[in-house]
């Protein structure tokens, strides 16, 4: 029998969203821009849009499940609970592939605004020294995660009050519209990356107090303070900076800086882009390892992962395997294929949650059917308006999952 135990109940309301959103700003508002820039232009604010209508949806779905399920896993309990163990299996992996290239993602973002010439090694020391923060307990973390938050949002008033500083910067750079349907969806595509982050708060349910209520609460208070942030954002880089410019350039909101009066803002900016990267490796690295955990206890994962720490109260294994992984994916993947790998995986991860929501029962929800109907129609669409080769890269690495899977089971009963 695999090592087990219990997860100390810590986390209230106003922590749970802190984590949330911890999780979503700088996934989205340091990186995103540029490949939703080069997918739709002068549209990407439409696509913005988009992913956040599609967020909301899958909030909405998440916050119901998790008030019914509240157990550390997100979908991959969900799924299992409401659909049957292979969609389960399916989510779980897909959360677990599709955030291990968010990992690599933030920390290649680390390094892009960092120390561009030495981004991989500065990518993988992050990853490094974000573990050993975890490792040092979950309240650390949260405390953390407050201060990088903070650090992060003063870095983008930076960015804001730069880009307005300029005689150039003009709202007019906003119409007319340069897009197409298709490139307004794969912008939508890649924005949605600057959403996911609400997951990492489904994966603590074993750490929250009253988690029924505090779940439900948490995730619609994270994601609508992170739209607000993401608009005026977004607005102001498309105001100060040629379309063009910001689709080549890994580190956008620098350019936003470097167009204005105030370029000495330049570092501040940075270094708050590496803090914002830095404090959603934070949150993901150990949101991964709490979905290893919950598929390991049910034996779809080797039963060695399923141990937490007796004086930590936390999955070591995994969370020192999960970092281990993004390493390796660090030195194999550029930075914009990191981000649509993991738009592939995560949104197949929210279509199970959708398809597990529309099973609830009346009595079990708390908003209209039609909001899951609509995050899985949403869901499907934004992935195949993604990149080719990330749908293909995302689906063999889901087939991957489900393969071994199978060969876990047949090694069972032999």
């Amino acid at each position: 029998m695999p090592e087990s135990g219990s997860l100390q109940r810590r986390l209230g309301l106003f922590d749970a969203a802190v984590i949330g959103a911890g999780s979503m700003i700088g996934a989205g508002v340091f990186v995103a821009w540029a490949p939703a820039a080069s997918a739709a232009g002068n549209g990407l604010l439409i696509g913005l849009a988009i992913a956040a209508v599609v967020a909301f949806f899958n909030a909405s779905s998440s916050a119901q499940l998790a008030a019914v399920h509240p157990e550390s896993g997100g979908t991959y309990v969900y799924g299992r609970r409401q659909l049957g163990p292979f969609w389960g299996h399916l989510a779980g992996w897909g959360f677990v592939v599709g955030k291990t290239a968010s990992c690599a993602a933030m920390a290649l973002a680390v390094g892009a605004y960092l120390w561009p010439e030495h981004d991989r090694a500065v990518a993988v020391a992050a990853v490094a020294a974000i573990t050993a923060i975890n490792i040092g307990g979950l309240s650390r973390t949260v405390l953390v995660t407050k201060l990088l938050l903070v650090a992060s949002l003063v870095a983008l008033v930076a960015v804001v009050v730069a880009g307005w500083s300029s005689p150039d910067t003009d709202l007019s750079r906003l119409f007319p519209l340069e897009t197409s349907w298709f490139g307004t969806l794969q912008a939508a595509g890649f924005m949605f990356f600057a959403f996911a982050g609400y997951a990492r708060i489904a994966t603590l349910g074993e750490e929250m107090k009253d988690p029924a209520r505090t779940i439900p609460r948490a995730i619609p208070a994270a994601l609508v303070a992170v739209l607000a942030v993401y608009l005026v954002v977004g607005m102001t880089t498309l105001a100060a900076v040629p379309v063009a410019t910001l689709a080549q350039s890994n580190a956008p909101l620098q350019q936003v800086v470097l167009s204005g009066a105030f370029d000495g803002l330049i570092p501040m900016v940075n270094i708050g882009a590496g803090i914002a990267s830095l404090g959603v490796l934070l949150n993901l690295v150990p949101g991964i390892s709490r979905t290893v955990l919950a598929m390991a206890r049910e034996r779809e994962l080797p039963s060695w992962f399923a141990h937490i720490h007796p004086s930590r109260s936390l999955p070591l294994r995994a969370e020192l395997t999960v970092a281990a992984a993004v390493i390796v994916l660090i030195t194999a993947v550029d930075l914009r294929d990191a981000i649509a790998i993991s738009g592939v995986a995560v949104l197949t991860y929210y279509a199970i949650t959708n398809a597990a929501a529309l099973t609830l029962k009346p009595e079990q929800r708390r908003w209209p059917r039609f909001f899951a109907a609509a995050g899985l129609i949403g869901c499907v669409i934004l992935v195949f308006s993604l990149p080719l080769t990330s749908i293909v890269a995302g689906f063999t690495m889901l087939a991957i999952g489900v393969g071994l899977r199978v060969a876990i089971r047949l090694g069972k009963k032999s």
